[in-house]
């Protein structure tokens, strides 16, 4: 079962940093799927030539070596141990003030790798330009891994940069399934990669956030419910598990809360007695999610769930009403287009 590429993109853009903090200048993009990674490098050069107009960021790294001159901290065991002071050395660390730093380093990596993927030529060009204007500034090839830049710490004078190593780390993650698998990512929805799943139920949970007027809606991502327990044992808090839902969807109007559980997965399962059924642990998660909720949050008018699944060329949207309970299993098929799917989320919640 094939994922075409551009919904990968999609997937990416609405679980990224960046859509997060940038979604104004983002609306509309819907309208070309195709061209996801041409956006995404125009939004990229456009941060990069802003920095340098004001300046790239210089910042301290720590550095280790051989100098001919005390500079910070001296390391006597290096020094001795390879006779450093009988050559007129000595070796050293300290911090050092440098534009070839994580940041530069990521951005410059971030520009070559999206250029491969960009199909507007001119586009293309200018990335692979502003990534030898930084070699020529003294920005090297050491590419960071992105878990290096989470130490990194941006002030207040930092919002520039900011945006900019967010736009990389989507231009980074863009390239990813195209170095895994060409034109498409393979995906078995019974064996899917982690990161994967976990983008899937990220970016449907952003998809409403962007989307549902705040007016109307409230949207709550990975909110953790308290279980309704009237005695336990003192230890019992530190071996119960904790329960927390994807995405919960509370309309302000109506008063309608409805609960969504993300499965990236087949939606049936095939059992001795039916050649299709919904996935038994699935349906006792989410009515555990809907009942743990009747009692807590008494303003609900109308509690509803939805066990919302990928799919792949079929359409599945079927409900109804248990113990009381609105529950829905529906299928998205990642196989459409963005314009498509747009319509199909929304037309789930309503």
């Amino acid at each position: 079962m094939n994922i075409p590429i551009r919904n990968i993109w999609w997937l990416l853009l609405y679980s990224s940093e960046y859509m997060e903090s940038n979604y104004s200048s983002m609306v509309g993009f819907e309208e070309l799927p195709e061209d996801i990674p041409d956006l995404i490098g125009k939004i990229l050069t456009n941060s990069v030539e802003s920095r340098l107009r004001r300046q790239l960021t210089f910042s301290f790294e720590k550095k280790e070596k051989v100098i001919n001159r005390v500079r910070g901290k001296i390391n006597h065991v290096i020094t001795a141990r390879k006779a450093l002071l009988s050559k007129g050395k000595i070796f050293c660390s300290f911090d050092e003030l440098t534009i070839n730093n994580l940041r530069n380093r990521y951005v410059k990596a971030a520009l070559i790798k999206i250029s491969k993927i960009i199909k507007n030529k001119a586009l293309r060009k200018k990335c692979i330009s502003l990534a030898n204007f930084l070699t020529v500034k003294g920005v090297s090839s050491i590419v960071p891994k992105f878990k290096e830049l989470k130490s990194e710490r941006f002030g207040r004078n930092d919002i520039c940069d900011r945006e900019m190593i967010s736009a990389a780390k989507l231009a980074m993650d863009l390239c990813l399934p195209n170095e895994r698998n060409g034109d498409y990512e393979i995906s078995d929805p019974e064996k899917p990669d982690y990161w994967l799943r976990k983008l899937f139920e990220k970016a449907i949970g952003n998809f409403y956030i962007y989307h549902l007027l705040k007016k109307q809606w409230k949207v709550s991502t990975g909110k953790k419910f308290k279980w309704e327990i009237s005695y336990s044992t003192a230890g019992f808090d530190e071996i119960f598990p904790g329960m927390k839902t994807d995405i919960i969807l509370d309309n302000k109007l109506s008063k309608d809360r409805i609960i969504i559980d993300t499965k990236f997965k087949k939606i049936f399962q095939k059992t001795p007695f039916k050649e299709k059924s919904l996935v038994s642990e699935n349906i006792y998660q989410l009515y555990t999610y809907l009942h743990s909720q009747q009692h807590i949050n008494k303003e609900s008018k109308l509690l509803s769930g939805l066990l919302l699944y990928p799919s792949f060329g079929d359409n599945v949207d079927e409900h109804a009403f248990i113990q009381g309970y609105k529950m829905r299993f529906s299928t998205v098929d990642l196989t459409k287009s963005h314009v498509e799917i747009k319509k199909r989320l929304l037309f789930l919640i309503s």
